[in-house]
């Protein structure tokens, strides 16, 4: 349906059995789960999906080798499950991962690491090869079952700095084991909500549109784009806004009902570098390090430049995050400790980001103790009771939606019809054994270069058949650096609710996290969306000032720096098509 339809429907028909708010990761993955049960469930954005945490992780799939220390040991095998079911569902985005663990000491860290284990509050304290050597094993432990992926290796600090010359002389060895990664986590968001969306008639999804609640104790839909209101019903309000939940509750709630805070997030941030001998240093692995406060830090290579992190700092206002000059120096200098012979200049960084992790609340002083669970509360309200998504960890989305989803269907009297365990996400579909004869035969069904279909491929795996189909029946042109061309946007224009420039570039491709965006592709990009959308001149300087500013505030991106990247001259053959 269009953004029109669904709202004429509401206006038609204001029930709904649940009403998520909140299109990050977890409530997208708890609408997808209502949707296929046959809910009426109706999912409300403020922003656009997976613009918030979920588009600020670290773009690890992983168990959570460090709560181990915790003796979070259930989410920690929660997390390997669901890693693994990852690995499967959404072959075309989450792929393994070898991880290396440089070691500098044999022995510390076992004292403070059992005071942490014992729940007791003790400052991070560099892991020794004895403490690295028990939590690996107890990560092998947990997935021996599977076995999906090779199991954890030691390597003497002779063999080590062979294979990685650039590391720091003063390890002692070093410790390789397997996670995953997710090249483009907001990806995995909208083939979770095109999932729950085909899955039903009674599912619908808004971006950019916010749920009120007026004076006489009913519920607005107010849709920042058509400017209009509608108000619904909702049996059940599913709060899954991650950091902003008590912001929310406060919004939505009686003041009788509000409860004391449930949130305490912390902030996050990272840096994408530039650097040609960082990420021949790296080689295919990635680096998990600790700084020499004992936080934990990683590096590796992302669409051919370096990500690394990252910062742990409390906030209180999720809207304004964004990573700040002490946390670039902090990540920077942690970089220096682990590879000192490697220097970064402020120009090699070519995109920062920043975001809240969704934590309960607690009074630990050190944010590394902080679960990192999550569980559902319910606040019974005079009006409808709000069931909220407390906590959790990117990986393990899809438990945490089930874990919602059984909830609220439990309150409605339903039972569950459908399970998601073994289902496979978007692109994951169908997925085929033998790639290149699958590229190979789509390429001449659609009448596209066998190169561009594999493009295509990698980034929506199974879904570049409908693109494929859509490029090839009509003229197309390729956007110069930009390694996508005009009608692949389009599609995603027309077919994955882009209602601002920045959901284009941002989120619903890679052109900005991956350091190729320039101002030549940010121009060609909007001039395709001000024609599809019929944008006035005004609309059109609105947009690109509004994309602008939020590359300059939040991403370290002026456009003096987007003006600078030229693209690459295209081949010839290219050029004159």
């Amino acid at each position: 349906m269009t953004r029109t339809e669904i709202l004429d429907g509401l206006r038609q028909s204001p029930k709904v059995d649940v009403c998520v708010l909140g299109g990050g990761i977890n409530g997208l993955s708890v609408f997808r789960e209502l949707a296929l049960q046959g809910v009426r469930v109706l999912l409300v954005e403020k922003h656009d999906y997976c613009s918030g945490a979920s588009a600020a992780l670290s773009r690890m799939v992983h168990g959570g080798l460090r709560y181990l220390e915790n003796g979070e040991f259930t989410l920690v095998k929660e997390s390997l499950v669901e890693r693994d079911r990852l690995l499967r569902n959404a072959p075309h985005l989450v792929s393994p991962l070898a991880t290396t663990v440089p070691v500098f000491d044999i022995f510390s860290g076992l004292a403070n690491g059992i005071v942490r284990f014992l729940g007791l509050s003790r400052r991070p304290s560099r892991r020794g090869a004895i403490a690295i050597k028990a939590g690996l094993s107890i990560y092998d432990l947990l997935t021996r079952k599977r076995a999906l992926m090779p199991r954890h290796r030691f390597r003497g600090r002779r063999a080590t700095l062979a294979k990685w010359p650039a590391l720091n002389p003063k390890i002692r060895s070093s410790a390789t084991y397997y996670d995953a990664w997710v090249s483009h986590p907001e990806r995995i968001g909208m083939e979770l909500l095109q999932d729950g969306l085909s899955a039903s008639t009674e599912a619908a999804a808004l971006n950019y549109a916010e749920l009120r609640r007026n004076e006489a104790g009913t519920y607005i839909i107010a849709d920042d784009v058509e400017g209009v209101s509608v108000e619904i019903e909702p049996s059940l309000i599913v709060n899954a806004t991650g950091g902003w939940i008590d912001i929310t509750n406060g919004a939505l709630l009686p003041p009788d009902h509000r409860s004391a805070p449930l949130m305490g997030g912390t902030k996050g941030s990272h840096l994408i570098v530039d650097n040609a001998h960082l990420r021949d240093a790296l080689g295919d692995h990635m680096i998990y390090y600790e700084n020499e406060d004992g936080r934990i830090c990683i590096l590796f290579p992302y669409f051919g430049k370096v990500l690394v992190g990252s910062t742990d700092i409390r906030v209180d206002d999720p809207g304004t995050v964004r990573c700040e000059e002490e946390e670039r120096d902090y990540i920077l200098q942690s970089l220096a400790f682990v590879l000192p012979g490697i220097e970064i200049g402020p120009e090699e960084i070519v995109y920062q980001f920043s975001g809240v992790r969704p934590l309960p609340a607690s009074s630990d002083s050190f944010t590394g103790r902080i679960p990192r669970d999550h569980f559902c509360t319910t606040i019974e309200s005079a009006g409808t009771p709000v069931l909220c998504m407390i906590g959790g960890k990117w990986t393990t989305f899809r438990s945490f939606g089930e874990l919602a989803a059984d909830t609220a269907l439990e309150r409605l009297g339903l039972s569950r019809r459908v399970s998601t365990a073994d289902r496979a996400i978007g692109g994951g579909r169908r997925f085929p054994a033998d790639r290149e004869s699958w590229i190979a035969a789509l390429a001449a069904r659609c009448g596209l270069p066998p190169p561009h279909v594999a493009e295509l491929f990698s980034r929506y795996g199974t879904e570049a058949e409908a693109l494929a189909a859509f490029i090839g029946q009509g003229s197309d042109a390729v956007i110069p650096g930009a390694g996508l061309t005009m009608r692949e946007l389009l599609f995603l224009i027309r077919n994955e609710a882009v209602e601002h420039l920045d959901d284009l570039l941002l989120r619903r491709t890679t052109l900005a996290i991956s350091g190729t965006l320039s101002l030549a592709i940010l121009d060609a990009a909007l001039e395709l969306l001000t024609k599809e959308k019929g944008w006035s001149e005004a609309r059109r300087l609105s947009e690109r000032n509004r994309c602008l500013a939020l590359l300059r505030d939040r991403h370290g991106v002026d456009e003096k720096a987007l003006a600078a990247r030229m693209p690459p001259p295209l081949p010839k053959a290219v050029a004159a098509g």
